[in-house]
């Protein structure tokens, strides 16, 4: 049995029964993409000589599924490239302590929209002192909740660029060595203190453990801040977005073996001089891992704060780009599935892969409730 396979299969693993119901539908669906429970389309080269029929099963499309996403990640990428300036780009992770996972696990949508909150005002607020920038900077949030491992790990990865926008100019960064962008201490302190503000005050949260406890065990310790070099370039802002933002628990290519009882992946040990090391996880305990990295329903996990926040975001950028004596923005195309699987792949999935002249053109589609049964392909005489 091939791996991807038994790792798709594994999705309808009987345990799965005793997860939430909506935890159960992801599962469904991922257990179901490209195969007849998501439904199929028929396509048919319309060249009457060749009548090559093709059947292709759909995807799921759910963003939690190893084989769907990377065409939506690519259109992503390329909406934020207008959003790029001439600037240095810095990394920060904000990491909760693990002693709190208990309460998060009950209230992931409250306490991930804290975790945003904290975070994105610690940035704003250090920008906004005129030591450091004196303006808002951009600022693109993408939440993540694993650890290599699977184990419960919620922290926001963020792209923060060195200059910023006070409303009416573009401010140059000040650190012109680019060292750092605002101090980790100050950026740990103020982070720990904000979160910890929300949580103490927030009366609809449910603890699993006692509260007082909980809040002892984190407030005497220390909070991670972690602030990487600044990116070399643009592109490099744009290959760690592609690599993260739209990133799941776990991909297709960490999974090494997958039998009747367990599975074995790959995995860095950051712990360890971020070796490679493998892990074996019996079937049942890799999906009750991979079910604590499902969002909440509706729950966005990319967001943008500072100057590229939604609200005015177009016309903030404008006013920027000229300030900055830069072009104006591109309207931004559609492209079409298509062209995104020529330029990726180099394939054309209209041509037909038999007679390699005429196109395929869909007859029948499952999700088409007008459709009919497909009518069989008249073929033309053979020449005498």
């Amino acid at each position: 049995m091939e791996t991807d396979t038994s790792f798709q299969s594994l999705f309808g693993h009987s345990s799965v029964q005793g997860f939430n119901p909506y935890s159960r539908a992801v599962f469904g669906d991922l257990a179901a993409c490209h195969t007849a429970a998501k439904g199929y389309h028929l396509s048919r080269c319309d060249r009457q000589e060749c009548g090559n029929t093709v059947h292709r099963y759909h995807s799921c499309g759910n963003r939690h599924c190893p084989n769907c996403g990377s065409m939506k990640r690519d259109a992503w990428i390329e909406g934020r490239m207008e959003e790029l300036l001439p600037t240095a780009y810095y990394h920060i992770v904000f990491t909760l302590p693990h002693e709190l996972n208990p309460v998060i696990m009950g209230n992931r949508s409250e306490l991930f929209d804290l975790l945003f909150l904290a975070a994105s005002q610690t940035l704003t607020k250090h920008a906004r002192m005129p030591e450091y920038l004196g303006a808002e900077p951009g600022i693109t949030m993408v939440l993540h909740t694993w650890g290599q491992d699977l184990s419960f790990h919620p922290h926001v990865h963020c792209i923060v660029s060195a200059g910023g926008f006070d409303g009416i100019r573009w401010v140059d960064a000040k650190r012109k060595n680019n060292r750092f962008l605002f101090p980790q201490k100050s950026m740990a302190g103020m982070f720990k203190a904000m979160f910890m503000e929300g949580l103490e005050k927030d009366c609809s949260l449910s603890w699993k453990e006692e509260k007082n406890a909980v809040l002892k065990a984190v407030r005497f310790k220390k909070w991670n801040v972690y602030a990487k070099a600044p990116f070399g370039s643009p592109d490099r802002v744009v290959e760690y977005l592609g690599r993260y933002t739209h990133k799941i628990a776990i991909t297709r290519h960490r999974i090494l073996e997958v039998n009747a009882t367990h599975i074995r992946f790959s995995y860095k040990d950051y712990a360890d001089g971020s070796k490679t090391k493998q892990m074996w996880l019996s079937h049942e305990e890799f999906l009750r891992r991979f079910e604590q990295h499902i969002l909440p329903r509706k729950f966005v996990k990319i967001r943008h704060f500072g100057y590229l926040r939604f609200q005015g975001r177009r016309e903030r950028l404008d006013l920027i780009r000229t300030a900055l004596s830069l072009e104006p923005q591109k309207e931004k195309v559609l492209i079409p599935f298509r062209i995104r699987m020529l330029e990726k792949y180099g394939k054309d999935i209209l041509k037909c892969p038999c007679c390699e002249t005429g196109r395929m053109t869909v007859v029948f589609d499952t999700r088409d409730r007008t459709n009919r049964k497909p009518k069989p392909l008249r073929m033309k005489p053979a020449p005498s």
